[in-house]
């Protein structure tokens, strides 16, 4: 049963934008919407790259962002396009030289700051690299290092600022035939990321790559991030996501997928439904859904389980997920099958078997 159809509140109507390729991942336009992170091994080592996208991969990740900022890096960056799963974008700052080469060993797309990148020519030698080896770009405004130019007209970093850095720089970019890019306006702020981004959203129909930059350590910087795109997402602005975490990257993609799943805007793995647990619980739901997250991480097929301590609030929950344990008497509590009570489980052997119903259902 599609719950939109009956359910029209929990319809988000995405804004529409044009859709572009970054390698063979679409972003934008009526494409899901994609989940990002970046590398934080020395680009040269290649082999702590190459494993690190992996890991990030197996957890979900659609594409990656890998920093270039020499040359030693953009030479590494051939092999590890080679051996990649998943689509690179090649980070660029400050050296126009360095996005040609990344252009030159294969990167999907290139990421150039405006604000760092240098004069008009030399993004127009970055354009034309793109157009030769099949790039797209992503223009990424920042708060923190908008041109000396627009500071001095706003005063300070401000919606208008970032907004106005994207569209000068979506005007090059389209001027010179070049449309294959995306584009964020990212702020540590939330406010004013939530701004830029809604009047950039406004003002043109570019695919918008989503992010709070330097968010934070992993609980803070993943509330942060999940208030500033959430709110977005909600509002139906966003192409591509990218949580920025002081973590391993593996936590930003598992994040971004929680926060989509969140809004019913993408579903992959185990949706663990839980309550917080109190003097009610009939067993220790707290450990029993850590050990079942653990249990349930190599699951990719969408499925919700519902882990709740006792009867109050079990059952209702239990209609709404594929699978259900609801905490009773006596050591033993209900299971539920697709909303149905099915039978009794005592908690001892609860865990394993709800790994196993769980696994049984996504191979059938």
């Amino acid at each position: 049963m599609n719950l939109n159809s009956i359910r029209p509140w929990r319809i988000i109507d995405r804004k529409s934008t044009r859709k572009i390729m970054v390698g063979s991942v679409p972003v934008g336009a009526d494409s899901p919407i994609t989940v990002q992170t970046m590398t934080n091994t020395l680009t040269t080592d290649i082999k702590s790259t190459i494993n690190q996208i992996i890991s990030c991969a197996d957890a979900g990740a659609d594409i990656i962002r890998v920093s270039c900022p020499d040359l030693e890096s953009t030479k590494s960056l051939k092999a590890i396009v080679k051996e990649s799963p998943i689509p690179i974008v090649a980070d660029i700052h400050f050296h126009y030289k360095r996005a040609i080469e990344a252009a030159e060993s294969g990167a999907a797309c290139l990421r150039i700051n405006p604000g760092n990148i240098g004069s008009n020519d030399r993004i127009k030698e970055v354009i034309k690299a793109a157009k030769d080896f099949g790039c797209s770009i992503r223009i990424g405004v920042n708060a923190g290092s908008l041109e000396k130019n627009l500071l001095e007209k706003y005063g300070e970093p401000c919606p208008e600022a970032m907004i106005e850095s994207g569209l000068d720089h979506i005007k090059l970019l389209e001027d010179n035939d070049f449309f294959e890019f995306k584009i964020s306006v990212k702020a540590s702020d939330v406010f004013l990321a939530a701004a830029a981004y809604q009047g950039l959203s406004e003002s043109t129909d570019a695919p918008i790559h989503l992010g709070i930059t330097e968010a934070g350590s992993f609980l803070s910087g993943s509330i942060k991030s999940s208030i500033g795109m959430g709110n977005l997402l909600w509002m139906g602005i966003g192409d591509t996501i990218r949580v920025s975490l002081s973590s391993d990257p593996v936590d930003e993609v598992k994040v971004g997928y929680e926060i989509l799943k969140s809004l019913g805007l993408r579903h992959r793995g185990v949706n663990i439904i839980s309550c917080p647990s109190c003097a009610r619980q009939g067993f220790d739901v707290i450990n029993t859904v850590r050990e079942l997250e653990s249990r349930l991480s190599h699951i990719k097929t969408p499925m919700s389980l519902s882990i709740i301590g006792c009867v109050v609030n079990g059952p209702g929950e239990a209609l709404m997920t594929d699978v259900g344990f609801t905490g009773g008497g006596a050591g033993a509590g209900m299971v539920y099958m697709a909303g149905k009570a099915s039978h009794k489980m005592s908690n001892k052997e609860m865990i394993n078997h709800i790994v196993e119903l769980v696994e049984k259902k996504v191979n059938i």
